[in-house]
């Protein structure tokens, strides 16, 4: 059976119908027989959804200089071929290269593309807008707790805290929650947003699921966004943007909020 890194690079086509047949059979028959990558699948297949059902609220404008970035890639593709020996473009050169494009250029263009498209359009959409942000982080809300729901892990605090250290050179202390029976820690992950890595702190309110995550070197205003059927309410301190996320309504936000900012720094 083949090792699950190789399944993992694999996990995103085969959920979009994009592998050849041979790939399929042998991601299909992988998952079978592995928990753990069947958890990959079904969690991607479940974010894939959401995104087509929530794809109107995730739609920013593109940027002005995108149409170039596009045009430039375009005429990259054209680019004539050297002899490297000579220094001379050859006509043996151009025929291998121009049947070369025809079998590949799709291939290359369109994941060219993708990568300008997303990097541009990601980066400059979290960048400027609070409510792209929020959405990006909803998904990934959702998507931690159903691998959580999946794979059943449980961290605590002294784990977090640690990884948080770790990861982020964040000596931070969780907030005190012995006294409060309705919340339950969960875990963290590390997880991935328009502008780098971000801290993800999962909770249980009430057995619903909390978000809280950490974007380092960035402050941004407080403010309180309703996204893909979540709260996503933001603040920062210092050189820290904190993002609490839950389908909770606008008033018990406001106190869980109170309550974490009393004691993360």
């Amino acid at each position: 059976m083949p090792e699950c890194s190789h399944i993992d690079a694999l996990v995103t086509p085969f959920v979009d119908d994009a592998l050849p047949e041979g790939e399929r059979q042998t991601v299909t028959l992988h998952i079978t027989a592995c928990p753990a990558c069947r958890a990959k699948v079904t969690v991607e297949r479940s974010i894939r959804s959401l995104m087509q059902d929530r794809r109107a609220d995730l739609a920013p404008p593109a940027p002005a200089d995108l149409k170039s970035r596009c045009a430039a890639l375009r005429a990259r593709q054209a680019a004539p071929v050297l002899d490297f020996t000579s220094g001379r473009t050859t006509a043996s050169g151009v025929a291998v290269l121009s049947a070369w494009r025809a079998r590949f250029a799709p291939y290359a263009l369109a994941a060219s593309l993708l990568l300008a498209v997303t990097g541009v359009l990601l980066y400059q959409a979290t960048r400027s807008s609070s409510r792209v942000l929020a959405a990006e982080l909803a998904m990934d809300h959702e998507k931690c707790f159903g691998l959580n729901a999946l794979l059943g892990t449980q961290h605590s605090s002294d784990t977090v805290e640690a990884a948080m250290a770790d990861g982020f050179d964040w000596h931070m202390r969780l907030p005190d929650i012995s006294e409060h029976d309705d919340v339950n820690l969960v875990g963290s992950r590390l997880c991935l947003y328009g502008e780098g890595k971000t801290a993800h702190i999962m909770y249980r309110h009430h057995g619903r699921p909390v978000s809280l995550f950490m974007l380092p070197s960035e402050s941004r205003g407080d403010e309180l966004v309703k996204v893909l059927g979540h709260q996503a309410r933001i603040w920062s301190a210092g050189d820290r943007t904190f993002v609490l996320v839950a389908n909770e309504p606008a008033p018990e936000m406001e106190r869980m909020t109170a309550l974490v900012r009393t004691t993360l720094r």
